[in-house]
């Protein structure tokens, strides 16, 4: 019997018969919902089985754009496969629009027709693979807010081909679809009309009554802040409370600032309020959204700038270019104005707005921004005394529906004969003929929401944009190339030329990144590297704003061989950590993301900036220094470990793995601290290294006790471990009596760490030597680096589990996995692919080896599912091995077989743990390595957890740079 069907068997007994039948199998049924808080959709589960499908069936009645958007890179990635689908969907209740129809037939591998059925509402999906097929059969239809957010339920079943209830479903679909209407041209243009007369049947027209009239201030009351202005508006208020008069509102772009800051006013009722603002063209935004909160009558409102000068108004409205100048600044008394905003503050480094910072003294400063992160030395936090009243970034805001929706698509690079463009090309090469039908061809196929398009193309250089627009406008298209070298009101006229449709794009070089509100635009492109993270998210930005012609907006980036594109999932995900793990599972794992947004690769792309993240050093020198530096202007101070993990910046642990612990790291960054000893320095430098992780809590624990009384006895430690849920049995605190006299550490490691037991067990109590009881009394500053490594490791030990050693899917290296499984010494260094010790036996596994790898230990693992992985022994060894017969009889020999992988060298020396594992004996079989005439046995390992999904997509798809 094949594995597949023996796998079925388990799969169909566990789901309908016995859900504790031992061996789940890989193809149990599965209810498929929607829930953000366990990053679960219906979205991931269709995707994943069409990345590895040979074909794909769907039939569902209803299809909206933002739906397709979520699959388009993927239809093209399965195209290059040669992996085509047929789509059944309808015009059931007109609820398809008709642009939608039109999306679907740019998908040149689907085809689509039109069920002829009265009333079709089928919602369906079926996936051919080899021998069998996946059917994801339920509530969900194709629209984004069905597989992504709506409460539905949707099974998911697995059937061999031979299977009947495949054939039930296969045959219906064909039944249906041999009777169905072909897509076609014609047949949306028959179809608009009807929808056209539909929608303008159910279209009711509203209007006041002859003679009415309303009360400004009366309908602006009626105006209500939304839940994050509402906790923004508190948290404002607390700072006054405590009588700060100064206060910086970081929020995402798009979330709604300068109402935010018009309730406020409203709330605090000035006397005479000032907003200043960098560009002319915000003025007239800015003051009718004052209008319509605060009410009031029109001459209360003025503006301030190079065009007006209205300065008697009650609400004045200013260009920090105007109010800067000397004759007008001075015209107003330093406490004229009770009430000032800056918007755009992390500008208030420039000369021009510390003048007129310093100059007033109003009762209340206020400051917005969406980056305050800068490169220009400026500290934003202490020009507002630290006081950060709310922030609120770009994740958290799609999560609370603040902003609008985006469909991401990271696509290749256009190549001019084999080389791939970037910066450097030459213009020529950048204009190319093909080069522009490649950009059209992207742009067309990624689409827009809404009647037209609305874009913004930011270019790498001004003859770029400009030659670019000359050379789309000739394909048919309407555009104009903006640079800083054209006037505002340039600028202005371009830019309500786009709103009016009278433009399709604006091409520009990075002035349109901040300071500009379009929020009709529902197509950002990229043509230009990453060159920051702040820079990608304000370019990004200008889309994200809400607006009644569009559900969503389309980001269009890009990519090609760039050294900065580990950039793009560190400013997606919004991870400053600097761990090059996160970033890398960032690019799979895009759960970070919530509602109906996406974030989606083509193929060649994805490879290009997994390669970019192997390059790439983030705990390099300049990259920890520039976090280092941007978190002490955060909060007025030096910062120490624990503030990087509260503040959610750097992960600690690439501080201290760079420099060994951070009294080093201090020194490089030229601060003046008390000096350690040699031997506290070891000392902090072995905390540092193996406690800090916070991957056993137990020694944390210990640390804490000792520090605050210091001396604990054996059951004190006890009843501590077991009041935070830790085990505590003998072998286990054995391994931690060693890690603190430091046998357990090679001879290297002790000399290294001080060469001395830096804790002492005499007589059932624990209490440090006596150098470091001295150290901890005297020395304020070693105490401090000391508690400041345990606060921090009892944060990072909240991501794993005290009551068990390991945790599924979190890393480990091979030295962790010593120490957590209470070996008695580290072993890593003579460890390789697996080693039998203490009733244990870990296997590491490195699931994509590099070409030059030795032949004699390039084996072939290979996750066959979520559940089995193909394992194979060391070389040299046959089935009369020792070795491979303990290992065979693990469960009846009582040894524990736990699994670790990684996806290559290049993550490092953590492994993911994938759990307990079972040796099928059934499937051992002898056979010689590949490229080498070596025996090795090779055997399927049944893991006790099935991968998660994300997880099992990451170690096995394919992501290796060409």
């Amino acid at each position: 019997m094949s594995n597949l069907i023996k796998s079925l068997e388990a799969s169909l007994y566990h789901g309908f018969i016995n859900e504790a039948h031992e061996h789940a199998g890989n193809y149990r049924p599965k209810l498929l919902v929607n829930q953000s808080t366990k990053n679960e959709d219906v979205l991931t589960s269709i995707r994943n089985e069409m990345e590895n499908c040979r074909s794909f069936l769907f039939s569902v009645a209803f299809i909206t754009e933002s739906g397709l958007a979520t699959l388009k890179s993927l239809f093209l990635d399965l195209k290059q496969k040669g992996v085509t689908g047929r789509i059944l969907t309808s015009t059931y209740l007109i609820f398809n629009h008709p642009k939608v129809f039109r999306e679907l037939m740019k998908i040149t591998n689907v085809r689509v027709r039109l069920a002829s059925v009265k009333g079709f509402h089928a919602k369906g999906y079926i996936f051919e693979h080899d021998a069998y097929y996946s059917l994801i059969v339920g509530s969900s239809n194709l629209t984004a807010q069905a597989l992504q957010v709506n409460y539905e339920w949707n099974i998911k079943l697995t059937s061999h081909e031979n299977g009947e209830i495949v054939h039930h479903f296969k045959n219906q679909f064909e039944e249906v679809w041999a009777n169905s209407e072909i897509l076609t041209e014609e047949w949306i243009e028959q179809y608009e009309k009807t929808y056209a007369e539909e929608k303008k049947t159910n279209e009711q027209v509203y209007d006041f009554p002859v003679g009415y009239q309303t009360n400004p201030i009366q309908e602006a009351l009626k105006i209500q802040p939304n839940k994050m202005q509402d906790a923004a508006l508190k948290e404002i208020q607390a700072l006054r409370d405590e009588g700060k008069n100064k206060g910086l509102v970081i929020s995402a772009t798009g979330t709604g600032k300068t109402y935010l800051s018009a309730f406020d006013v409203r709330r605090f009722a000035p006397k005479k309020m000032l907003f200043i603002v960098h560009r002319e063209q915000i003025l007239q935004k800015a003051m009718k959204d004052f209008q319509l909160i605060l009410g009031g009558l029109s001459h209360e409102f003025g503006i301030l700038s190079g065009t007006s000068k209205q300065t008697d108004a009650k609400y004045i409205f200013a260009t920090i270019q105007m109010l800067s100048k000397d004759d007008t600044l001075y015209q107003f008394a330093t406490d004229e104005f009770d009430y000032i905003l800056v918007d755009e503050v992390h500008k208030a480094g420039a000369m021009s707005y510390r003048k007129v910072i310093n100059y007033f003294q109003p009762k209340f400063l206020m400051g917005m921004t969406a980056t305050p992160e800068r490169t220009d030395d400026f500290n934003i936090y202490e020009l507002f005394d630290y006081n950060i009243a709310y922030e609120i970034r770009l994740q958290e805001a799609l999560e609370e529906d603040m902003l609008c929706p985006f469909h991401y698509f990271g696509v290749r690079v256009f190549q001019y004969n084999g080389q791939t463009i970037d910066d450097a090309t030459a213009l020529s090469h950048l204009v190319a003929d093909e080069r522009v039908d490649h950009i059209i061809d992207k742009i067309t196929y990624y689409g827009y929401s809404g009647d037209s398009v609305k874009g913004l193309m930011f270019c790498s250089r001004k003859k770029e944009a400009k030659h670019l627009s000359v050379l789309l406008n000739a394909r048919g298209l309407r555009t104009v190339a903006l640079t800083g070298d054209d006037s505002q009101e340039e600028r202005i006229r371009c830019v309500t030329q786009l709103e009016n449709g009278l433009l399709d794009y604006i091409l520009t070089v990075d002035i349109f990144n901040e300071g500009i509100d379009i929020p009709c635009i529902n197509q950002i492109v990229m043509l230009r590297q990453t060159q920051s993270s702040i820079i990608f998210i304000q370019q990004l930005g200008r889309g994200l704003r809400k607006h009644d012609t569009k559900d969503y907006v389309t980001i269009i980036d890009f990519i090609g061989n760039y050294k900065n594109n580990y950039l793009i999932p560190i400013a997606l995900s919004g991870d400053q950590s600097q761990n090059k793990d996160n970033v890398r599972r960032r690019m799979v794992d895009t759960s970070y993301i919530k509602g109906v947004s996406t974030i989606n690769f083509e193929a060649v792309a994805r490879k290009q900036i997994f390669k970019a993240i192997n390059n790439c050093k983030l705990n390099a020198a300049k990259i920890l220094k520039e976090s280092y530096i941007g978190l002490k202007n955060r909060i007025g101070r030096v910062p120490y470990l624990y503030d990087f993990i509260i503040n959610h910046s750097i992960d600690p642990c690439v501080i201290v793995e760079a420099n060994k612990n951070y009294d080093l790291f201090l020194r490089k960054m030229r601060e003046n601290k008390p000096g350690l000893s040699t031997y506290e320095n070891q000392v902090l430098t072995m905390l540092s290294l193996e406690i800090l992780n916070g991957k056993r809590k137990h020694e944390i624990i210990l640390l804490e006790r000792l520090l605050g009384q210091g001396t604990v006895t054996e059951e004190e430690y006890v009843a501590y471990l077991r009041k935070n849920g830790c085990m505590t049995d003998g072998r286990t605190m054995e391994s931690i009596r060693r890690i603190f006299n430091l046998q357990f550490f090679t001879e290297v490691d002790r000399k290294k760490y001080g060469n001395q037991p830096i804790v002492l067990f005499e007589e059932n109590q624990y209490k440090f030597n006596a150098e470091i009881r001295n150290g901890v009394a005297e020395h304020p500053y070693f105490r401090m680096l000391v508690e400041d490594v345990v606060m921090t490791a009892e944060e990072k030990s909240k991501e794993y589990e005290c009551g068990r050693a390991l945790k599924l899917y979190e890393k480990y290296t091979r030295k962790d996995v010593c120490r957590l499984l209470n070996w008695s010494n580290d072993e890593h260094s003579t460890m390789y692919g697996y080693k039998s010790k203490h009733n244990t036996c870990p296997i590491f596994v490195t699931y994509d080896k590099k070409e030059d790898v030795d032949s004699s230990v390039n084996y072939e693992d290979e996750l066959l599912n979520p559940e089995v992985l193909k394992w194979y022994t060391k070389s040299n060894r046959t089935l009369k091995s020792q070795e491979v017969k303990s290992i065979l009889e693990a469960d009846q020999n009582h040894t524990d077989i736990h699994i670790f992988i990684k996806k290559s060298d290049d993550e490092g020396t953590g492994f993911y743990y994938l759990g307990r594992a079972h040796p099928d004996q059934n499937t051992a079989h002898q056979t010689v390595m590949a490229r080498k005439n070596l025996p090795v046995v090779c055997m399927n390992m049944i893991l006790e957890q099935s991968v998660e999904d994300a997880l099992y997509h990451y170690l096995t798809s394919n992501i290796d740079a060409d």
